[in-house]
């Protein structure tokens, strides 16, 4: 028997990632700011009381781009080169029988008046400009933290981290509160798993500009920021 649960959009992330590409694979991997903005429905000043003492929260989300009709039991990861299937279940792929996604994020501070409503400011977020979020709730270190955790393939060596190479005069169009965000996003190379091209020259839009690259070997070379 099928069975429908109802969920409500709450609230949407406002962020500097207008598409996918170029988006951190895991929250917490840059230090990107974003905002939580609330549903004119949920925006109440009561629903936050308290959120101002913890320093994490998680979000729970949709993969908005990502719903389709029907579900494979096996995806090709990322971290596996894009060439290796596994179990769905045994991975934080989009492509999943229900679009959730879930995310660990720092939270910077609570805007209690805007035009918004309350806005909550936080950083670390792994979302698309606009993404629906069903859900928020407080990070509890003391049970939701496991420093002993295995981490399956998902700790395999790859490529591991680039590194970058920004000429200042570029890096300066970006909005200082950027720049620090976009090499953290960089050295985790962006690519996807499956695109090793040398010379190709790469982009995606963050921040209000069009980020352009090339990697050669270990080093991303920053070629263009441009405003979009």
């Amino acid at each position: 028997m099928s069975e429908t649960v109802p969920m409500r959009i709450i609230a949407r992330i406002r962020s500097d990632f207008p598409t996918k590409f170029g988006i951190p694979r895991q929250s917490g991997l840059a230090d990107a700011p974003a905002r939580v903005v609330f549903e004119p429905e949920y925006r109440s000043a009561d629903a936050l009381r308290g959120i101002e003492g913890f320093s994490h929260l998680w979000l729970i989300w949709q993969f908005s781009e990502a719903v389709r009709e029907g579900w494979s039991p096996t995806v090709r990861p990322p971290k596996l080169g894009g060439n290796t299937r596994v179990g769905v279940f045994a991975t934080r792929s989009p492509f999943r029988p229900n679009a959730i996604g879930l995310s660990s994020v720092r939270l910077d501070r609570v805007e209690s008046r805007t035009p918004d409503g309350p806005v909550l400011h936080i950083s670390g977020a792994d979302l698309m400009d606009g993404t629906p979020i069903f859900d928020i709730k407080p990070y509890l270190a003391y049970t939701d933290a496991h420093p002993e955790a295995a981490g399956g393939f998902a700790l395999q060596e790859t490529a591991g981290a680039l590194s970058v190479d920004c000429p200042a005069p570029l890096l300066a169009r970006l909005p200082e509160g950027r720049r620090d965000a976009l090499l953290s996003i960089l050295a985790q190379d962006p690519r996807p798993g499956y695109q090793n091209e040398p010379g190709r020259v790469y982009g995606f839009p963050f921040a209000g500009c069009e980020i352009r690259f090339t990697v050669a070997g270990t080093t991303l070379t920053v070629v263009s920021i441009a405003p979009l």
